[in-house]
């Protein structure tokens, strides 16, 4: 997808009212965009520069912008629970994950984690439990970054309890109820140095991780939870909202050592 120029067909774009309410839609030629504020046509805005501001037929008025990551992420489809903005971002710096990255991830959910790695510029080997949560995380991936990128996002159906095919893996990423299980098929498939990073919710999870890292090859585990706080910003009015997103996951993250 074209990250610059005129808004093209086939993109997702975001249209926010006056309301600041957003919504995703993917242009295409003829299509026409239906809420209780009117219809606006696609064609209107196919052509036209981002922060362009366009009128519904009941005269609301709607500011149209390419999608961010973010706004994908909180509004696509979704056949799991997603990895939320505020917990992607930190992952792919804990990672370390760099353009060429030859990443194994597992539970792919509805692909926005994927759909960050690949825009980081990873090569991703996908093992998925599900094929309803495989083919979502595939369609929304091609979606936001375009057909294209699926040629670096090899998914399999299959459980990654039972091991790891690949090896000389730069990282290994994990949204699973049990990632401990994976630590011995991730020592034999990553090279050394390489990088093991689980998402996980509870609390007990972490421990349990944790006690079978320390019994590995891997060393330097941490784990770290980030918490995000907007704030209310009008004139001489500052102060915290009243409402913050806390706690979605922890994120653990170890290097695999020669001994």
């Amino acid at each position: 997808m074209s990250a610059r120029g005129p808004l093209q067909a086939g993109e997702p774009v975001l249209l926010i009212d006056r309301k600041r309410r957003r919504y995703l839609i993917d242009l295409r030629e003829g299509g026409e965009f239906h809420s209780h504020s009117g219809v606006l046509a696609h064609d209107q805005m196919i052509g036209s520069p981002e922060g362009t501001t366009f009128r519904s037929t009941r005269g609301m008025v709607f500011t149209t912008l390419r999608s961010t990551i973010t706004d994908f992420v909180l509004k696509m489809p979704r056949g799991a629970q997603v990895i939320y903005p505020k917990d992607i971002g930190p992952i792919l710096v804990l990672a370390d994950i760099f353009p060429g990255a030859r990443v194994l991830e597992s539970g792919l959910g509805s692909g926005a984690l994927s759909t960050g790695m690949l825009r980081a510029g990873a090569e991703i080997t996908g093992y998925e439990i599900r094929d309803d949560f495989e083919a979502k995380a595939r369609e929304n991936v091609g979606r936001f970054l375009g057909d294209d990128a699926l040629a670096h996002y090899a998914t399999q159906v299959r459980d990654v309890y039972e091991g790891i095919d690949e090896r000389d893996l730069d990282r290994v990423v994990l949204d699973l109820p049990e990632p401990w299980q994976v630590v011995p098929h991730a020592e034999a498939a990553l090279r050394p140095g390489g990088i093991l990073l689980a998402y996980t919710p509870s609390i007990i999870q972490v421990s349990q991780l944790h006690e079978r890292l320390e019994a590995s090859k891997f060393g330097f585990a941490e784990t770290v939870e980030i918490l995000q706080r907007g704030w209310h910003v009008a004139g001489h009015a500052v102060r915290p909202d009243h409402r913050m997103v806390a706690h979605t996951g922890f994120l653990t993250h170890a290097r695999l050592l020669e001994e």
